[in-house]
């Protein structure tokens, strides 16, 4: 796809002109378009359905819970890439002012995890009618936004926007040590495997060749590395880990496993409407509607860098107020029928900057793909297959870069005293609360909820100090708490613009 020399970058000119490439109208060939747009959908595949994974475990009838709910699972998988795929197609077809016309991939977002977790925790399927109407209400909401965005970005400079990043992050780390442990269930029945050596082996392998791909292979089976990371830990299982496994510490995969997922899964189902039912839940509406504020300005910088990296140019009003149409009208029209909360994925926009294709055709036949994947419930029959182990040294890598981008968030913040206050508060108090919650439990159950969160508190209370405290403090206002620890850096918190 690249031809790269003496440093510089330049797109494939078989594909067409560099006027074409950097027109979102321009339709390459279908030869071209088809391959380059499932390129896209691979490069965000496995974060795509890792949420419906992970609220399922917490929940309780996820992975190695042995819940008769359990094949409920298979439905979330299909519902999170059936509707990527229409947000996505809201995205690149538009529908009236719904959609920025440009090549945007649309996902399911980690950001909501931390506020779904503490909703569904050991609720099991019943917990699912609640968590749906917040996702509903609050992508409405969403979509509300997209008629004052620019108006709300200068609430949100670098040192919020990075702290909520590197907040949700850390919010699930342990997730990924505790699948690559065996899993939840596991531990908490105290099963002889939780822990074992074979469990790690397995996460280590995709670990280990995520790796290798991302720094040693180049185009897009670098872009695709935790893919093919999975891939290759999901064969180590289900070939290696049979030749280890004893009575006390079982086989993670057998072939038998895999046929009966397989031949129980239909070969098409359409999705069903309020399947789990509509509740109303302050806590949940409060929530999803809060986290949407973060999630339309992290679209705001996907728009942004995608027209400068593809076209070179900025986005428009226009564009940036169809974008974040499209994630509300997506997460809503998903959460009807028991998707989660959708939103632009970042690192299709470093898969633009690569190819320097910007056509938002393309995309479109990523779409489509991935629509004929939600649809085939075989599919998500084959994925929920992948032991719980291998899927921890894939969550590993993507929830560590989660932190890695927040912190890289926070280096465009000028680390005067002001902000260092700013930011130790904040994640004093969240990251506390997310390691100790029994420490609110006297609270309301909506407000506690809220509270363990981590993410909310910690968010608010760097938006309302950033907006409330004076601009600069004196040297020796932090001096006694900071240890002597002082940032260098001088000037404004909220540099001009800057997102």
């Amino acid at each position: 796809m690249l031809s790269v020399g003496k440093g510089n970058r330049m797109a494939d000119t078989s594909i067409g002109t560099p006027e074409q490439l950097r027109d979102p109208n321009y339709t390459p060939a279908l030869r071209r378009a088809i391959p380059l747009g499932i390129q896209h959908v691979l490069a965000m595949f496995v974060s795509n359905v890792t949420p419906a994974i992970i609220v399922a475990g917490a929940a309780g009838f996820g992975f190695g819970s042995n819940s008769p709910d359990f094949p409920e699972l298979l439905y979330l998988i299909q519902m999170s890439m059936l509707f990527a795929g229409v947000a996505t197609l809201l995205q690149t077809i538009t529908v009236g002012p719904v959609g920025a016309a440009l090549p945007i991939v649309q996902g399911t977002s980690f950001a909501f995890i931390p506020i779904m977790i503490p909703l569904v925790a050991g609720k099991g399927v019943d917990a699912l009618a609640a968590l749906f109407g917040g996702i509903i209400i609050g992508g409405i909401f969403h979509a509300f936004l997209a008629l004052f965005i620019g108006k709300i970005r200068f609430a949100l400079p670098p040192l919020v926007t990075g702290l909520v990043v590197t907040m949700i992050g850390l919010a699930l780390v342990d997730v990924g040590i505790q699948y690559a442990a065996g899993g939840v269930p596991a531990k908490a029945s105290g099963a002889a495997e939780y822990g074992s050596m074979l469990n790690w082996s397995a996460a280590l392998v995709v670990v280990l060749v995520t790796l290798g791909l991302k720094f040693f292979a180049k185009g897009m089976i670098s872009v695709s590395a935790v893919l093919i990371g999975l891939i290759v830990g999901y064969l180590y299982a289900l070939f290696v880990t049979p030749m280890f496994a004893t009575p006390e510490i079982p086989a993670m995969l057998t072939w038998e496993a895999v046929a009966s997922s397989w031949d129980r899964a239909a070969a098409f189902a359409l999705p069903v409407p309020f399947k789990y039912g509509f509740e109303f839940s302050i806590a949940a509406v409060i929530g999803f509607c809060l986290m949407a504020f973060i999630s339309a300005i992290e679209t705001v910088g996907d728009v942004s860098g995608i027209t400068k990296g593809g076209a070179g140019r900025e986005a428009t009003d226009k564009e940036i107020e169809g974008a974040t149409y499209a994630d509300g009208i997506g997460t809503a029209i998903a959460g009807i029928f028991g998707g989660f909360p959708n939103t632009s994925f970042s690192q299709n926009v470093g898969l633009i900057a690569m190819t320097g294709v910007m056509s938002r055709h393309v995309v479109t036949c990523g779409a489509i793909f991935l629509i004929i994947c939600g649809l085939i419930p075989k599919v998500g029959g084959v994925i929920r297959t992948v032991p719980i182990e291998v899927l921890g040294g894939g969550v590993i890598v993507m929830f560590g870069m989660v932190v890695a981008a927040g912190i890289s968030m926070l280096s465009d913040v000028a680390w005067n005293r002001r902000n260092m206050v700013i930011f130790a508060i904040s994640l004093s108090v969240g990251l506390g609360l997310q390691l100790e919650p029994d420490a609110v439990q006297g609270l309301p159950d909506t407000l506690r909820i809220f509270m363990t969160s981590g993410l909310l508190p910690a968010a608010l209370i760097a938006i309302v100090l950033n907006l409330i405290l004076p601009e600069e403090l004196a040297d020796e206002a932090t001096e006694e708490v900071s240890g002597g620890h002082a940032g260098h850096a001088k000037g404004s918190l909220v540099p001009d613009n800057h997102v």
